[in-house]
């Protein structure tokens, strides 16, 4: 099998060129935007790691590298910036001056504006198919690296001292025995499936339609959130002038918003929106996700633990998603660094371990989960008391400059135990 630092890294897949066993010490489930940044936060540790996934990157199908917009907060750039990948996006990412959040119909905002915290910005948006391509062009040059790419997880087996993943590829069967397997293969988790974890699941019946669009006046950094009963309609500053747009729906509704030619969509969006960017005047190609709440009952098992959406797939309110998955990346990196740090010979996979990883993530997924849920609900709620909540909430945030900068920080990922790797600092200077 190809080994990405080594051999043919110009390749975009690798292969198991045999049925025979091979090892590592962690095995990452999944190479989207979660699973590729774990293999780079864990190749300054020297360990072997294989990154296993069922879909080629350049392939249609390939969920996590579409045309989805990102938007990053600080300390997600921190976090990028410290594993490398963050130069490869700077070009093509978009600093957050402002943030207008509003409810849609109704008057009154909150204007979050960065130079109020003397910030230049609240963090980047970047496109997700722009991350994919820096992914892949670093991958391949990690050290001790094997990335196994089509291929399919079919079997978990963990044992006292290592688990055996079994897979498949090119028709072939093959095993691969490691120390620790981390699952962030998405929301429809298999290794979650694997493993017999539960789940807590919540259909909010919206759906996502996603899409670029150019609107006649410049977005200036600026970031609109008009929340809705359906979820909701998020402006997103793009390199160019351009913006990415959020308009979640009723899930019955969005089909037909995806069917409309693409002169009458814009009507529709802009008269949604309002004038705040003048008329739009070109939309790009449009796609749809259904949103869903997606919790496991627990997030380890013997020697294997779930990140990023396999551990909380959320409503994207707030855009706190990916933000989420990357601490998970941070904190996991950070509690191997420190055990290998005091015994260059430790376990990734022992229970210690994933016990420490557990309670360091739990408050922090927690709240933003009952943030992220707790607003969906709200603004689906019709009843006159959740209308007088909404509202003055706005008008309390709207007032009070430390609401606003309290609600500033924890939007830019700086809330309890921050990992070192979100404050700009080396994994070894602990």
């Amino acid at each position: 099998m190809t080994r990405a630092g080594g051999r043919d890294s110009s390749r975009a897949d690798a292969r198991p060129d045999s049925a025979a066993g091979s090892e590592a010490d962690v095995c990452i489930v999944g190479g989207g935007l979660v699973g590729a940044s774990l293999a780079c936060a864990l190749e300054p540790l020297g360990l072997r790691v294989a990154l296993l996934e069922a879909v080629a990157p350049r392939s249609a199908t390939q969920p996590s590298y579409d045309d989805r917009t990102l938007a990053l907060s600080a300390s997600s750039c921190r976090i990028l910036q410290a594993l490398g990948i963050w130069p490869l996006l700077e070009e093509n990412a978009t600093p957050i001056r402002e943030i207008h959040v509003s409810e849609l119909g109704r008057p009154g905002r909150v204007i979050l504006r960065a130079d109020e915290l003397g910030l230049d910005c609240y963090g980047n948006v970047v496109e997700a198919r722009v991350f994919g391509a820096a992914a892949q062009r670093l991958l391949p040059e990690l050290h001790g690296f094997e990335w196994l790419c089509p291929a399919r997880l079919t079997t978990l087996t963990p044992d006292d001292e290592a688990v055996t993943v079994g897979y498949e590829a090119d028709g072939q069967s093959a095993e691969l025995r490691c120390r620790l397997v981390v699952g962030a293969d998405g929301a429809a988790s298999a290794v979650r499936d694997a493993l017999g974890i539960e789940t807590r699941h919540h259909d909010y019946g919206q759906t996502a339609v996603i899409c670029n669009v150019t609107p006649e006046q410049h977005h200036a950094g600026r970031a609109f959130e008009r929340l809705s009963a359906t979820g909701p309609f998020a402006i997103l500053p793009h390199v160019g002038g351009r913006c990415g747009l959020v308009w979640s729906v009723e899930t019955a509704q969005a089909r037909s918003l995806l069917d409309l030619d693409d002169e009458t969509f814009l009507s529709r969006a802009r008269s949604r929106f309002g004038d705040a960017l003048g008329d739009w005047t070109r939309v790009g190609r449009r796609s749809a996700y259904p949103l869903q709440l997606t919790r496991p009952l627990r997030d380890v098992g013997p020697r294997s633990l779930l990140l990023g959406n396999a551990a909380h797939a959320i409503h994207p309110v707030g855009a706190q998603g990916f933000n989420l998955g990357l601490r998970d990346v941070a904190v996991l990196a950070e509690v191997i660094a420190d055990a290998l740090a005091r015994d260059r010979g430790a376990d990734p996979g022992e229970p210690d371990l994933l016990r420490r990883y557990s309670e360091w993530r739990a408050p922090d997924q927690d709240r933003t989960i009952a943030l992220t849920d707790g607003l969906a609900r709200l603004f689906a709620n019709p009843t006159a008391g959740a209308a007088a909540a909404r509202r003055a909430g706005l008008l309390a945030h709207a007032l009070f400059p430390g609401l606003r900068r309290r609600l500033a920080v924890q939007a830019m990922g700086y809330r309890g135990r921050i990992p070192r790797l979100a404050l700009g600092e080396d994994l070894g200077a602990g």
